[in-house]
């Protein structure tokens, strides 16, 4: 079975070993054509806390880590500056 991988943004980071990874999903409507966005969310285990709000980073999905955390944090793709 493969593995799943998905690329996402970073949109919190307030909690310890955990953040939250939105990925977005760009298709047209069934019925009129439209792009319509969707956007879901999932809650990602980062071991180092090395995440911060606005990073790019690759997750994969893992074995249940707590009641709403499946997935870690295998990459940070680009990481946002810090000034």
């Amino acid at each position: 079975m493969a593995v799943k991988e998905r690329v996402g943004l970073v949109v919190s980071d307030k909690m310890q070993k955990t953040v939250v990874v939105a990925i977005e999903n760009r298709a047209p409507h069934p019925k009129y054509g439209k792009i319509v966005v969707k956007t879901q969310r999932y809650k990602v285990h980062d071991e180092d806390n090395k995440c911060k709000v606005g990073d790019r980073v690759r997750i994969q999905e893992t074995r249940p880590l707590s009641k709403t955390k499946h997935w870690q944090v295998t990459e940070i793709l680009n990481a946002k500056a810090t000034t």
